[in-house]
């Protein structure tokens, strides 16, 4: 889907602030409402927006510590790749996976209450999934930038 500038501007009108009104965000982006309600659905239907959700705070709920784990596999099979993948979905503290280059084959990125949470994770959760050779953990000490995607409008 080609986005031109109006979508671009409604694309980060909305990454700012999901919930602003639809005459808000017309005025913002200079459009009325019914050709900028018409650009959100096309951009929702071609999966440009793949949805709305809330940020929140992290120690708020309890889930103080975020580590990264860098993960490296017995096997790049086709099938290992999917079963890590697929045994990653099924563990909640799970935020992001990445299937990376380089000396790992994998970035972890995931929230625990503290390092007791995380051992009984790895425990319980994480070295039980078959075929991980070595695992690297690094617990984020604070967290220097969390930005929006850098549109270019």
């Amino acid at each position: 889907m080609k986005l031109d500038r109006f979508d671009l501007d409604i694309l980060h009108a909305l990454q700012e602030d999901a919930r602003i009104s639809l005459n808000e965000l017309s005025g913002k982006v200079g459009l009325t409402s019914s050709p900028c309600w018409a650009r959100i659905k096309r951009m929702e239907e071609a999966g440009v927006i793949e949805g709305y959700s809330v940020r929140v705070n992290a120690a708020s709920v309890g889930l103080a510590d975020t580590v990264i784990v860098q993960v490296t596999l017995d096997s790049h099979s086709d099938e290992a790749l999917f079963e890590f993948g697929r045994a990653l979905e099924q563990i909640p503290e799970v935020m992001e996976a990445f299937l990376v280059s380089g000396d790992y084959d994998y970035y972890v990125r995931i929230a625990v209450a503290d390092t007791r949470d995380y051992e009984r994770l790895l425990r319980e959760r994480l070295y039980k999934i078959p075929g991980i050779r070595h695992s690297k953990s690094s617990f984020v000490l604070r967290a220097l930038k969390q930005s929006l995607l850098p549109l270019r409008r």
